[in-house]
């Protein structure tokens, strides 16, 4: 499929990789964003809203109606609204709603609507830790928390529309993407954006936990055009992919890049108590996304943590106002 002359869809399209992905699609397509703005901001959306493609609506995706009135005439959806795995911990009932009910109001519309394609974007949450490394597609689906449950109730949802009813769906796991736009705030702050702000403000890193805990971290380029190359892709229709770097790092080697890349090497690591649900290891096995995209992540952890503070000194984003908008304990 070529994504170019087409209504798209983007739920969550304000939010970190919603956003990032729009940038790539705005100059060929018409986009329609929905999104409530409870996590994302329109400030991402500044670079698309020049190209007059954009059309934005706020609005609830477990809102039925409100789906309804965004589907109309869209050709390809790109899902990506979500509640995290943080704010799952004391808000499972909202999580569910959103990640699971959410799903399936919009893939209800979507049938009803004739929509081209529905590309679901998951998460490796779904997973729950490695039983065996590196995890292809087929590794068990051991979810640690409600976030993970919920993700992977969308996905059976996605799955089984393209089973029973022929919608066009796939659906993509992105393992721990990080860059410009990634969240530092309250219960979405993710690890680099914490670790940076806070180094940046002479704070050291806190880990919860011994740090031995493994993530494969994905820079948004690359996470992105992982994305894009499988919704072109009639090959991937009714199946699962992972999408990231393709090598695990310890979450105290995330902190120790930082300080160096900061200067900051005289400040030493905080370790608090493991947050509750805390995967242990994740580690992509990338050969399917190699074998039916084509795709290879491009960009080192060393390199996109560099390419991440300088989008922050370029864009005069104030670190000590960051600083105060980051809870300590963000769950």
């Amino acid at each position: 499929m070529d994504i170019k002359n087409k209504k798209i869809l983007v739920t969550g399209g304000a939010g970190f990789i919603g956003s990032n992905l729009i940038d790539k699609i705005i100059k060929d397509n018409k986009i329609i964003v929905l999104d409530d703005f409870s996590i994302g901001s329109e400030k991402n959306l500044k670079l698309s809203k020049k190209s007059g493609n954009l059309k934005i609506i706020k609005g609830d995706i477990v809102n039925l109606p409100t789906v309804k009135n965004a589907m109309s005439g869209i050709d390809i959806v790109f899902h990506l609204a979500a509640l995290g795995v943080r704010k799952s911990i004391n808000n499972p009932f909202s999580v569910h709603q959103v990640n699971a009910l959410g799903t399936l109001n919009l893939l209800f519309e979507a049938r009803k609507n004739s929509v081209e394609r529905f590309i679901h974007i998951s998460s490796s949450e779904v997973y729950g830790s490695a039983n065996y490394v590196p995890m292809d597609e087929n590794h068990p689906l051991n979810p640690e928390t409600i976030y993970g449950a919920s993700k992977l109730a969308g996905e059976m949802y996605a799955l089984s529309y393209f089973r029973t009813y022929d919608l066009l769906t796939m659906v993509i796991r992105p393992f721990n993407t990080y860059g410009p736009r990634s969240h530092f705030e309250g219960s979405y702050g993710e690890v680099i954006p914490r670790f940076v702000i806070r180094a940046m403000n002479d704070l050291p890193p806190i880990i919860f936990g011994n740090g031995l805990q493994t993530r494969d971290f994905t820079y948004i380029e690359d996470t992105v055009s992982g994305i894009l190359s499988a919704a072109k892709r009639d090959n991937l229709v009714g199946d699962v992919v992972n999408i990231a770097f393709g090598k695990e790092r310890s979450i105290k080697e995330v902190a120790q890049i930082v300080l160096k890349k900061l200067a900051k090497n005289n400040l030493k690591i905080i370790y608090q108590d493991a947050r509750p649900g805390d995967v242990k290891r994740h580690f992509a096995d990338t050969k399917k996304a190699k074998r039916l995209l084509g795709f290879r992540a491009k960009t080192s952890l060393e390199k996109g943590i560099e390419k991440y503070i300088d989008w922050l000194k370029t864009e005069k984003i104030d670190v000590k106002k960051a600083l105060m908008e980051i809870n300590e304990r963000n769950w």
